[in-house]
């Protein structure tokens, strides 16, 4: 008998294709810029450029790491969750509770 893990019995539940899909060539571009900008920051630190505006531009980069993840989440939470909550039963409970621990963890960072 094969079994599961609780990762995989959750994917295997969502829709075929994932909430973000509407926008991935979005979320692809944004991962592109901030990819950008962790090289910047990279190549900063090597020229030896000025504590703060390291800092600065750190900052920048969480923020649009963060913006990233909340929009994942919403999409989630728009498909994933709300398709499992129709259905109802433990599908449901997993779904809401992958949803709070992904918002516990964006929070806790």
């Amino acid at each position: 008998m094969e079994t599961t893990t609780p990762a995989e019995a959750t994917t295997e539940s969502c829709h075929t294709t994932h909430g973000y899909i509407g926008d991935k060539s979005k979320y692809l571009a944004r991962l592109k810029r901030i990819e950008g900008q962790a090289r910047g920051i990279h190549r900063m630190v090597d020229e030896e450029k000025y504590c703060i505006d390291i800092l600065t531009q750190i900052s920048a980069l969480t923020k649009a790491l963060e913006s990233v993840a909340l929009g994942l989440l919403d999409d989630h939470l728009k498909h994933c969750v709300i398709d499992a909550a129709k259905l109802g039963g433990e599908q449901a409970d997993i779904k809401i509770k992958e949803a709070s621990d992904a918002i516990a963890r964006l929070v806790r960072s």
